[in-house]
């Protein structure tokens, strides 16, 4: 794949998708609208890449957010309602394919995440931070509403009710240590390691069997769906049921050992 303002590349199972517009903190412009898109769009399919590292070009910014220099020419005359509205679902298209697809997506965040890289950063499944990182909800802060790219879905299952509808409605930066604390960082680690460590945890996920990541992926987004635990329970038990049968299949459970990679951590706890 070769694009303009991504870069990606897949080795053993692991893509690594750089955002790649340093000098605008990798800002949102038209190419990488669809550009993005486009990408997200090829995940669907694409089984051979069983992980996705997501991060930032340079030091400061993963995303900082839409390229207001060049936000005119991608939402399209303000007079054109139909041609704001597909603009629009172009940005949205990316956080439910996002989902959809079948690999988990590790955020690497090694700075600013303003507005759609917020967003980004919440579609992921998981987030990793440098020091540098911070979030903001700044859809509120250019004129438009607060809920935006998924914002009012994802946040507060992630930080609570009041921490989303205050930053929603507040548009305020979050510094690493608080969303550290908030739970928009599961773990924070120096500028220089950041990689390494989404590199380690994806190739940790990438061991495992390409269908149960496909499953769990799959029952991780029926369960934030879901109204109750009777129906968050049928899909694991079909879930498991389905692996199960496939490693008896494959030849038995005994087949499906923790690799020797894993075997140390075994009973630490």
């Amino acid at each position: 794949m070769q694009y303009e303002t991504l870069r990606f590349e897949l080795d053993d199972g692991i893509g690594v998708l750089t955002l790649n517009r340093p000098d605008r903190l990798n800002a949102i412009n038209a190419v990488m609208l669809t550009e993005l898109n486009s990408f997200w769009k090829e995940m669907l399919s694409m089984y051979e890449c069983r992980v996705v590292v997501m991060t930032g070009s340079g030091d400061r910014g993963f995303c900082s957010g839409l390229d207001l220099k060049e936000a005119a020419s991608m939402t399209g005359d303000v007079i054109n309602g139909e041609t704001i509205q597909s603009g629009q679902k172009l940005f949205s298209d990316i956080i439910e394919m996002m989902r959809s697809c079948p690999q988990p997506i590790i955020a690497a965040v090694n700075g600013a995440a303003m507005g759609a890289g917020l967003s980004f950063a919440m579609a992921a499944d998981v987030r990793l931070a440098s020091p540098a990182a911070k979030y903001c909800a700044s859809y509120i802060n250019i004129g438009t509403g607060g809920a935006d790219m998924g914002s009012s879905y994802f946040l507060w299952r992630i930080v609570g009710w009041g921490m989303a509808a205050e930053m929603l409605l507040t548009g305020r930066v979050i510094e690493i240590e608080e969303a550290h604390r908030i739970g928009l960082a599961n773990h924070v680690y120096p500028r220089e390691e950041l990689m390494e460590k989404a590199m380690e945890m994806a190739r940790r996920m990438a061991e495992k069997s390409p269908l149960a990541l496909r499953m769990t992926k799959d029952a991780i987004n029926i369960g934030l769906n879901s109204g109750n635990l009777r129906d968050t329970l049928r899909v694991e038990d079909r879930n498991q049921v389905l692996l199960i049968e496939s490693l008896y299949l494959a030849g038995g459970l005994l087949a499906a050992a923790p690799p020797e990679s894993q075997k140390k951590d075994i009973g630490k706890d």
